[in-house]
């Protein structure tokens, strides 16, 4: 008579999958909340003041968001002619938009306002945390709701500029915006997970690829369709003029998740303008002083196609 065999083996297997499935996604969302479940503030000694700008006046106000979380803007302006109303959307992990505060000055100075504000868990507005990479998606989307019918803000055209977490959004938010007539895009990925993985590639290396499907998931399950929207499907949505610009020796977002897919995409569409730049990184371009005829380039871009 044949021995029985013992299920003993298979059993031990399966608790050792089960073990396994759950330290990967246990690891994934731990990850995915050390970065994105807490708030980010401005350092105090990096703060900048409107008063340091001559001229630069500001107007504060207080719209909510999609968790009815309190989202804080201000209107910024310089002149008494206005050309037009730019939405600036910050990056992720320096607080709100205080640090980009020289780049506001610069538009309010050549005759725009510009509308700028702290994103869920930044700075000034509410929220625990950001929560997760869509969520500047969506609070970009209310802000433009709100500048557009709010009535507090006088009727012109509109622009957006974005930098790195604010480049994804005001892309992004173009398949909900379609009527935006013209955009900034620097530094920003094609997509949430573009992002996660890019930065996440630079802290623990190639390991970040075997996460990405947990947090792609979990991303879905939060925040549906803004988690799986694109900046080529907002490219595709709207007839806007579309600037993009990055460095090609960018370690944050590095340049192949951004900007090398859309110039493949859009290289021959006149639409569009590209601007590669080189030994600018991620972040030193937005110095002002040190970046005159880029600056200039961006002012012409609105000027040409704010209308």
């Amino acid at each position: 008579m044949a021995k029985k065999k013992s299920a003993k083996p298979i059993i031990i297997i399966l608790i050792c999958l089960v073990v396994l499935a759950a330290a990967w996604i246990g690891i994934s969302l731990g990850l995915y909340g050390i970065y994105f479940g807490r708030r980010f503030e401005t350092n105090a000694f990096n703060m900048n003041h409107v008063e340091n700008f001559e001229g630069l006046e500001r107007t504060r106000y207080e719209f909510t968001s999609d968790k009815g979380q309190t989202i804080v803007g201000y209107m910024y302006s310089s002149s008494e002619y206005h050309k037009g109303i730019i939405i600036l959307a910050h990056g992720y992990g320096a607080g709100g938009h205080n640090s980009y505060m020289p780049s506001i000055n610069y538009f309010a100075q050549n005759g725009y306002y510009v509308f700028a504000y702290d994103a869920t868990g930044n700075d000034e507005s509410g929220g625990k945390g950001i929560g997760g990479v869509p969520q500047g998606v969506i609070d970009l989307n209310y802000a433009i709701n709100f500048v557009e019918n709010s009535g507090d803000f006088p009727d012109l055209p509109i622009g957006l500029f974005g930098h790195s977490w604010g480049g994804y959004s005001v892309s992004n938010v173009l398949t909900y915006h379609p009527e935006i007539e013209a955009v900034i895009e620097c530094s920003g990925p094609n997509s949430s997970s573009d992002l996660v993985e890019g930065g996440g590639t630079k802290v623990i290396g190639p390991v970040v690829k075997v996460l990405m499907p947990v947090i792609k998931i979990y991303e879905r399950t939060r925040y549906g369709e803004y988690a799986t929207n694109s900046a080529l499907d907002g490219f595709a949505s709207t007839e806007a003029e579309i600037m993009v610009v990055h460095s090609s020796d960018d370690n944050i977002v590095p340049i192949e998740y951004g900007y090398d897919i859309y110039y493949e995409v859009y290289k021959d569409d006149p639409r569009f303008t590209f601007i590669r730049l080189e030994g600018k990184g991620h972040n030193m371009f937005l110095n002002v002083k040190n970046n005159a005829e880029l600056y200039e380039s961006f002012v012409e871009f609105y000027d040409e196609n704010l209308i």
